[in-house]
Order: C-alpha cells, then structure tokens, then sequence
C-alpha cells in the first residue's frame, strides 16, 4: 500500500515510468522484445523488491485499473476490426474462442491436477485463467518488422484475440464459484454462459448502432468533446451488458467493431485518439501489474511455472488449435503458426486477482504462477514470432505506410479518399507545370512527396520523375484520367 508519501513525488514517479514506458516501446520491435514484457519490467523494477522500492500492494486498484484498461483496449480493438477481412474467418475465429479457450484449460487443468497437489477445480481454475491470447505484442512486432501474414491468419488471430477474453473469463468466474460453493450445478453454468454471451452479443450490438446514429446527429459545440463522448457510451455499454446480466467485454468488443465499420464525423481523428488510449491503458494496466508482483515470491513457483508454460506452449495450444479447427481445410503450417502466436498476455494477471480478492486457497500461488507463465510466453514465442513465421512459410513483406503531414477528416456522406500516384522515370508529363498536365477538375493533386520533402502544389508546380502524388476524388475514372495525362497506366 502506497502510505506517507506526497502527491507531489506519485505524480513524478508516475511521469518517469510513464515516459520510460513510452521509450521501452520505441525499442521494443527493434530488439524482437514484446512492449508488454518491458512494461511489466519498469513496473517489477520500479516495486518492493526492485531498486524503485515502491510498495503497491493494493489488489483492488489493480483490479479496478485492469478492467477499466481491458474495456478500452478491447474496445480499441474493435474499432480497428475490418469486418471485410473478418467475415471469411468468423466461425474459425468464435470456435478458438470459445472451444480452443475450453480446451486449453480442460488441457492445463488436468495435467496440473496430475502433477501437482492442486485439486482439479484448483487446475481448471489455473488453466482458465491463462487461457486466453494476446495479440497486441505480436502484431507491434509484426509491424516493427514490415511482416505480414499470409492466408488470412492476421484477421484470424484478430478476431481470436479479441473475442476469447470473455470466455476465459466466464470459466475463471464459474470455477471460483465452485470452490466457494462446491455444489454449484454445472447445468446452471453453462446456461448462464450461453445467456451472458447473447446479452452481451445483443447489448454490443445495439448500442453500436446507437453509438453511430447519436455521433452523426449530436451536434456538440466542440470536438474534443466527442472522443469523451464515446468513452462515457462504452462505459455505458459494459454496464448496462452487466447490468442485464450479460458479458461486458464482449458487449464494448462487438459495439467497437459496429462503430469501426460505419462512417461517423471526426472518424480519423477519433480512431487516432482510441489508439492512443489503448496504448495508455496497456502501459497503465501492465506498470501496475509488474508494481503488484513481489519477484522473490515468484522464484518459490519456478519449478511449477516451468511446467505449466511447457503444456500450454507445447502441449495445450497446439492440441486446442488442432482440434478446433480439425473441421476446416486448413494447411498444418497455417495451424502451427497460430499456435505459436498463443501469447499471454495481460489479461490473464488481471483474471488472476479476482481469486486473491475472494481469498481463496492457493489464490496467492496461482497469481504467482500466472504471472511467471506470462514472462515465460512472452519472452519466448513473442521474441520468436517472425523467424518462425519465416521457417513455416508464411510472412510476406508489408511496406510501412507513409505518414504525410495532413490531416483528412471525412465525415457521413463524404466519400472521397487519397490516393497516392508514383511518377515513372519516363513519364510523359515530367518537366511539365501541373496546369499543362491536363488533369481533371474532379481530381485535386493535394500534396506532392519529393525527396523525403512536402511540396504544396501549385498551377506552375513542375512535376519531376519520381514525385509522389496526393490524388484526392471520389470517381475511379478520374484517377484512370490522371494516370493517362501522366502516361501511366497503373496506381501506385
């Protein structure tokens, strides 16, 4: 517990984690190393048992933090969810997110029952809270390193990721209540998870549309005041989805990717402002973490840590995966890989409380556990994610998206977009001024890309090979008219 210190030095320490936070992120993909994995180092180095001799002891803050956290990032997350690129992989997708997830445990569950003196609810509940994946650190270094991945495994594992923490969730709470109450009826547990997904489902879906049609006709007077507009809604959401008895994470997932895949005004500048909330909330939730944990406790579970990560890695994942979607035509690769991308990640810390905060037996144990296997799953498949890719087969390069300074706002009903042109060497209208190029009136050349420099262009602007063009318009063949004035027959 944080007692006898100053406002003033929480706020300095707060800043200094925070901004070594924000560096740790800059070099993370850079030295193969998942963001999550330094942030719950500056927070374990920054505590009691760490040179920072923080004490933070308090399980319900966390709590609170992780769930506040985990409602905006999965939100977050939804948002980015193109619903083209998920919908040929949505039934793959809800079976590993909710028979992969069963089985992951039912699997860790049962040889932790047999190799350790946890009961069998006690290894259930251990393997249902580390049975959900995180795929933020994965695709940070995916995207560090220009890498993609082929046959549509990127949505998949998207939409796994962002849709299995409900599931986990549910087993870890119902398993608790059969160590609180052992003659809980399993008939009533599984009646109560089919409800709480429909609600949640249901809840997510109808405040998503209520979400889009509320931002298109509100009004406000200032547009910084949408974004909190939209973070009161989703805390709405989650609420109300509990309210009904239903599942809050799935309700703000589901909203997320309803308002993600509609046109709403400020749409730009909002998806920008979530994203940087999510990246808040992950250095918020996994600083807290690493402050929570007491590394000399952990060293005590190594032996049982080592096991557990060796099943779940090696053994429960890739039996789940394979078995889940044994009824699809899939390559063995393809399976390989996504058993691999199985990180840990946050998430199963913050499940790992909720037995602390109910005071049940071993509860310290199973964090304890929880925490090491994390370390373990990220340290291993997170820093090895692209050379087995590259080993199965299945990268493929992704050239980094340019960054240009200017800002597009499209709102409800404007359907233009920008489309960038390159000028061939031998472009029949190099050395030409624009206003000699012919180019139509519907097509409006905003920007011009020259030498790693930005060129506002004007009539007497002269177009050079090698320039890149801004093209902004919202008729197809008025780029097919730009490329023939330019002697080019293909977008860049």
């Amino acid at each position: 517990m944080l007692t006898g210190i100053s406002i003033d030095y929480l706020i300095l320490t707060a800043a200094i984690l925070l901004l070594l936070s924000i560096v740790a992120s800059k070099t993370s993909g850079r030295l193969g190393v998942p963001s999550l994995l330094l942030f719950l180092l500056i927070g374990m180095l920054a505590g009691a048992d760490g040179p920072g001799g923080i004490d933070f002891a308090n399980t319900a803050l966390v709590q609170l933090l992780g769930v506040f956290a985990l409602i905006i990032i999965l939100f977050s997350g939804g948002l980015d969810t193109r619903w083209e690129s998920v919908k040929p992989v949505l039934l793959k997708g809800l079976i590993l997110s909710t028979i992969g997830v069963m089985l992951t445990a039912a699997i860790v569950g049962i040889v932790v029952w047999q190799l350790t003196e946890f009961s069998l609810v006690e290894g259930l509940l251990l393997g249902a809270i580390i049975s959900s994946t995180d795929a933020a650190a994965v695709f940070s270094i995916l995207r560090s390193k220009n890498l993609g991945l082929k046959k549509r495994l990127r949505p998949l594992l998207e939409l796994e990721s962002g849709s299995n923490d409900p599931m986990a969730f549910f087993l870890t709470i119902t398993l608790m209540q059969l160590l609180l109450v052992p003659d809980t009826s399993l008939w009533e547990g599984l009646l109560s998870f089919l409800l709480q997904m429909s609600i949640g489902g249901l809840v997510g879906y109808l405040m998503g549309r209520l979400m889009v049609w509320v931002l298109n006709h509100i009004r406000l007077d200032y547009d910084g005041l949408y974004p909190v507009l939209i973070i009161g809604l989703v805390l709405l959401i989650y609420s109300l989805a509990v309210f009904f008895k239903g599942n809050g994470f799935l309700a703000v997932y589901i909203a997320g990717v309803i308002l993600g895949n509609h046109s709403f005004i400020h749409k730009r500048s909002i998806l920008k402002f979530f994203d940087g909330q999510a990246w808040l909330m992950q250095i918020i939730m996994f600083l807290a973490l690493g402050l929570l944990v007491y590394p000399s406790r952990i060293v005590p579970v190594i032996g049982i840590g080592l096991l557990v990560s060796f099943v779940l890695i090696f053994v429960a994942r890739p039996l789940s995966v394979f078995l889940s979607l044994a009824i699809f035509k899939m390559q063995i690769r393809e399976k390989l890989l996504i058993s691999w991308v199985g990180l840990r990640g946050a998430v199963p810390i913050i499940f790992a409380i909720f037995p602390l905060m109910a005071g049940l037996p071993n509860a310290e144990m199973i964090f304890n556990i929880v925490f090491f296997v994390v370390l373990t799953s990220v340290a291993v498949q997170g820093t090895t994610l692209a050379p087995v890719a590259r080993w199965l087969g299945l990268y493929q390069w992704e050239p980094p998206k340019k960054k240009y300074p200017l800002e597009l706002d499209l709102t409800e009903g404007f359907h233009n977009e920008l489309v960038e042109i390159t000028v061939p060497e031998d472009c029949s209208a190099a050395g030409k001024p624009l206003v000699e190029v012919g180019f139509p009136q519907t097509a409006l050349i905003v920007m011009i890309e020259r030498n790693k420099k930005y060129i506002t262009p004007k009539g007497t602007t002269i177009i050079e090979p090698g320039d890149n063009l801004l093209v902004m318009t919202d008729r197809p063949e008025d780029l097919a008219h730009v490329n023939s004035c330019l002697g080019i027959s293909k977008v860049s």
